[in-house]
């Protein structure tokens, strides 16, 4: 209500890309952002001598960002950043960082909540730093189910669904080698699925996770 009364808000259908520039603050005011990002960075070399080489486009999950939390686009080539909306009905607010003045105690909840999600990245790339595969995925699963899980009769469970693709993509790994090691920490009791395909995490396997 207070986005829809001060400044732009719009509502985002599954997987609807949000149109976002430099410059601006988003809000999520429902629903949930999944950050998306691309790279032209090529470390192959070009044996045909030509100055130009085509290169496949591939996206890496970064996160999400879950209703009350904001969220801005960087412009950093060659690397690009996306935002889409993960589920139906997701409402996005937008406006000018110079509009926080205007608002100096909403300002400081907005900074207070960059700075723990810069807390949360530090934490992923410490998780990203494991040697073993099987130890990033579930460090990967943990960091998401702490953040966004909600109690279920299994432990915690995200409340929206994952493929394996992006979790593979964020983990830097593939989405068949994904599948296999969740089912092997299926097989020990550590992950499940319930329905939608929504991942579970044990709450006696995993000891660290506390509800929101």
């Amino acid at each position: 209500d207070w986005g829809q009364e001060h400044y732009r808000y719009r509502t985002f259908s599954k997987d609807e890309r949000i149109p976002t520039r430099p410059g601006l603050l988003y809000l999520v005011e429902r629903g949930a952002i999944r950050l998306v990002g691309t790279s032209q960075v090529s470390a192959s070399p070009n044996f045909s001598g030509s100055q130009c080489s085509h290169q496949n486009m591939e996206e890496a999950f970064l996160g999400f960002i879950g209703a009350g939390q904001p969220f801005e686009i960087v412009a950093l080539s060659p690397f690009t950043l996306q935002a889409y909306s993960h589920v139906e009905q997701t409402a996005v607010v937008w406006m000018y960082w110079d509009d926080l003045d205007n608002w100096p105690h909403f300002r400081r909840e907005i900074l207070d909540a960059f700075r723990l999600q810069h807390q949360r990245k530090l934490l992923w790339l410490s998780t990203l730093g494991q040697r073993r595969t099987i130890d990033r995925l579930l460090g990967f699963l943990i960091l998401l189910v702490e953040e966004f899980g909600e109690p279920c009769q299994e432990g915690y469970c995200l409340p929206f669904p994952l493929t394996h693709a992006q979790i593979g993509s964020a983990i830097g790994s593939t989405r068949v080698t994904v599948t296999r090691l969740i089912g092997k920490l299926r097989q020990r009791g550590i992950i499940n699925t319930q329905k939608d395909n929504l991942i579970c995490l044990s709450g006696d396997s995993v000891p660290k996770i506390t509800p929101n």
